[in-house]
């Protein structure tokens, strides 16, 4: 089973990507930029608030490919601020706090539009069989 699945990103048509891929039990979710529903930044100069639309927009996408937050094992957040990263962390913890996932935070030299300060990529395994830990 592969099933595709899109969002409202202008990137994804231009790029030839989707917000997410299933194949089977796992579903890989893109690089997830703080776009709002008309496709223009959030939050600009607000890391925190932008991590929080990517998490937002990976929750729903998530949802859409049969899954959720709770199946999320790896995150990679991009940072084109590191110092950024305490705030960025804050946001992801209030996702995944109690889920922890294994998390890489790196600094990039620049994301797509100047405007985007963080960037948040996630891979989750659905696995709800009640004999597996």
């Amino acid at each position: 089973m592969r099933k595709l699945i899109s969002s409202s990103s202008p990137y994804e048509a231009k790029v030839g990507f989707s917000r997410a891929v299933r194949a089977g039990p796992i579903v890989s979710v893109a690089g997830t930029a703080p776009l709002g529903p008309d496709g223009g930044t959030v939050a600009r100069g607000d890391a925190a608030a932008q991590a929080r639309r990517c998490l937002e927009i990976i929750a729903a996408t998530l949802e859409a490919a049969g899954a959720s937050p709770r199946h999320v094992v790896r995150t990679r957040i991009l940072l084109t601020r590191i110092e950024d990263w305490p705030l960025v962390a804050g946001a992801h913890g209030e996702y995944f706090g109690s889920i922890r996932p294994v998390c890489t935070v790196m600094q990039v030299a620049g994301l797509i539009d100047r405007d985007w300060l963080v960037e948040i990529e996630a891979d989750a395994v659905v696995d709800d069989d009640p004999g597996t830990a």
